[in-house]
């Protein structure tokens, strides 16, 4: 039976019951449901106020829709990131929070656990995970999804989606899609950016973090970055516009979403706001009566609500008319059955390719705390796909093996690391004054310290059982191989023409 057989045999089997609930709605009563997932991209938008980037089509969907300040994913990276908001679940109860592990399909999700997808069909959904945007050869070099899904837990049978081809949308409904685009993910996609766009972002007049050496090369990367993004808006806009050629604009509703934060030092593996923070933005069709807004939705406005990934599973769930499963961690944000809001929100960060870490981190309005489990390991602890993706990683070695770093730059140096930081993020946006022992915020960090242990408890948090050693020792050996001979190679300022920098190549820059 294929996908599409199986689709309409849930719609027949919906029409009578749903979970063993009466629920006798139309495809016209049910929204389709969209999620348009930008991977490795932080609130660098426009409409965030972020300078030299220009996010036409996004800031339309979020003057129409609704934009959340704070919302932010579980963990920083793809993997454990997207294992959490596809089931609802973080990553650390489900066994899913090293990157990349149990490849070889020996982790089940847990009983009462199971993908997003899997509890929409039996509502009657067609599934899909977009890679066919359109039937133009030439268009589609471009405008193309990845399909991504990059789970740490195997699927048990079957696939996970029913389509892959945008054209299939318009005769499945209701169904929810999802889209993945690369350009912010650093590769291919990132190094041609600025190929795609009309105006490019200017390094000299980008704002980059203090934490940073102000260095051409910084800018470059940073302004490259930015071209990703703006690169990005332009397949945003390209899917909005199939939606209203095919008629679909007025029931779909459109949730556009980072999977984790911006692809730098500091940022992608590391649980600061930098690794943390994403865009979001939830767009609910206009003037259908047959979709009323649900309570609590606030059309053109910015929600300062603390918002986690897996809320935004819980909350599909329920435009679905789906009841949200006992065990599922996420919050309905919006209509009858929204739950209150989260005055705390939890992440963490367990081991990456070789790199072995376990840092937990709390985070409310005004603070962040974050518990290093070996404050004796360096901070820029050797991982070599970074080593060789990030040049500014490149410019740190070496102006610091020259003596040449200061202020915030060179803590991201140190040979070790605190095993305790408290930010004020009011006062200190950028996360760089630790004030874990000061004796004026002892009560704030002990505060934050005693909700992180109970969080832990609570979701029993697996990060705390050692890791088998042949595992981490695995990745070392396979990352050795990969990485190795290229790291060996390259010259020394290597960094200065990497193509990570797009057309910003600083080659004759006297450092």
């Amino acid at each position: 039976m294929d996908a599409i057989t199986n689709h309409r045999l849930f719609r027949l089997i919906s029409g009578i019951t749903l979970f063993g609930a009466c629920s006798v709605l139309s495809a016209a009563e049910r929204p389709n449901i969209l999620w348009i997932i930008a991977e490795d991209m932080g609130p660098e938008l426009s409409c965030y106020g972020t300078p030299q980037v220009h996010t036409p089509a996004i800031d339309r969907l979020a003057a129409r829709g609704m934009l959340f300040e704070n919302a932010f994913t579980v963990t920083p990276v793809c993997s454990t990131s997207r294992s959490s908001f596809m089931t609802g679940m973080y990553a650390m109860s489900i066994n899913a929070h090293h990157h990349r592990s149990h490849r070889n399909g020996s982790n089940p999700l847990p009983d009462g656990v199971r993908v997003l997808t899997d509890w929409l069909r039996p509502a009657g959904y067609f599934t899909a995970n977009l890679r066919k945007l359109t039937n133009d050869a030439k268009l589609a070099k471009f405008y193309k999804g990845t399909g991504k899904t990059d789970w740490n837990f195997n699927y048990p049978q079957g696939k996970p989606f029913d389509g892959d081809d945008f054209s299939q949308l318009k005769d499945h409904q209701p169904f929810y899609a999802q889209v993945n685009f690369s350009e912010t993910h650093r590769g291919g996609a990132w190094n041609t950016s600025h190929q795609h766009i009309e105006k490019l972002a200017d390094p000299d007049q980008v704002t980059i973090p203090p934490y940073y050496p102000d260095h051409p090369v910084t800018r470059g990367v940073w302004a490259q970055y930015l071209n990703a993004v703006m690169s990005a808006d332009k397949k945003v806009a390209f899917i909005l516009d199939r939606l209203k050629e095919d008629g679909l604009d007025k029931n779909t509703i459109v949730l556009f979403m980072g999977d984790h934060g911006r692809a730098m030092p500091r940022g992608k593996q590391w649980p600061y706001d930098s690794g943390l923070h994403i865009p979001l933005v939830i767009y609910w069709p206009e003037a259908n009566a047959q979709l009323p807004e649900p309570d609590g939705y606030r059309r053109a406005t910015r929600s300062q609500q603390l918002v986690a990934s897996i809320d935004l599973t819980a909350t599909t769930l329920a435009w679905a008319g789906v009841a949200k499963p006992p065990s599922m961690q996420g919050r309905v944000l919006f209509g009858t059955d929204a739950e209150s809001p989260r005055d705390m929100l939890f992440a963490g960060r367990d081991r990456g390719d070789e790199t072995v870490l376990h840092v937990r981190t709390v985070r409310t309005q005004r603070y962040r705390y974050i518990r290093n489990q070996y404050p004796e390991r360096p901070f820029l602890e050797l991982n070599r796909y970074k080593e060789a993706s990030y040049p500014i990683i490149g410019l740190l070695r070496d102006l610091d093996q020259r003596g040449k770093l200061a202020g915030p730059a060179a803590k991201l140096m140190a040979k070790t690391r605190p095993a305790e930081e408290l930010y004020d993020l009011q006062q200190d946006p950028w996360e760089t004054n630790n004030l874990a022992n000061s004796a004026e915020h002892r009560k704030i960090r002990d505060r934050l310290s005693t909700a992180l242990t109970k969080w832990q408890d609570d979701i029993n948090d697996r990060g705390r059982e050692p890791e088998d050693p042949a595992i981490p020792a695995r990745w070392e050996a396979q990352m050795k191989r990969v990485y190795d001979k290229r790291l060996q190679r390259r010259p020394r300022n290597w960094f200065l023409t990497d193509p990570a920098l797009g057309p910003y190549r600083p080659a004759d820059v006297t450092q």
